[in-house]
């Protein structure tokens, strides 16, 4: 459990469509956040979203990594400044670093700042799936799962 700051006008744009795209019923921010976490496919139990400040999340998951991927998948979501983690892990393993996307990163050069290995950026982008769909697909302020090797 913690807090985990992130840069609010970096990342996904969930919230506020042009007006010709809004959908007949336009969701909440809270429900856009959890149609987010289940398009993404992560597993988690009884997820319970509250926004004020910052997003305050609690559920349970069977493992750190779906816990991460749930913060991660908040967090990096423009508009969303700070994400309180009140998840439960039933499994736990050890935790991931996380790290900001400057300009000019790449999952190579992040590998080898990490790792001290250009090649072994693909832990790094199969530790961010879903929300990542390609390895260059990544922009400044966004934060990344960097999982211990």
């Amino acid at each position: 459990m913690g807090l985990f700051s992130f840069i609010k006008g970096a990342g996904q744009k969930l919230f506020g469509k042009k007006k010709e795209e809004v959908a007949p019923v336009e969701l909440t921010k809270i429900d856009a956040l959890k149609a987010e976490v289940q398009r993404l496919g992560i597993p988690v139990q009884n997820l319970g979203l509250e926004l004020a400040e910052q997003v305050i999340v609690s559920g349970s998951t069977q493992t750190n990594a779906d816990r991460e991927k749930v913060i991660l998948a908040l967090g990096n979501v423009e508009g969303i400044a700070c994400v309180s983690d009140h998840i439960e892990v039933t499994n736990p393993e050890p935790e991931s670093i996380f790290h900001e996307v400057k300009s000019g990163d790449t999952l190579s050069k992040i590998s080898k700042e990490v790792y001290g290995d250009p090649m072994k950026y693909n832990a790094i982008f199969e530790a961010n799936k879903p929300m990542l769909e390609h390895p260059d697909k990544i922009y400044p302020g966004q934060i990344l799962r960097i999982p211990a090797q």
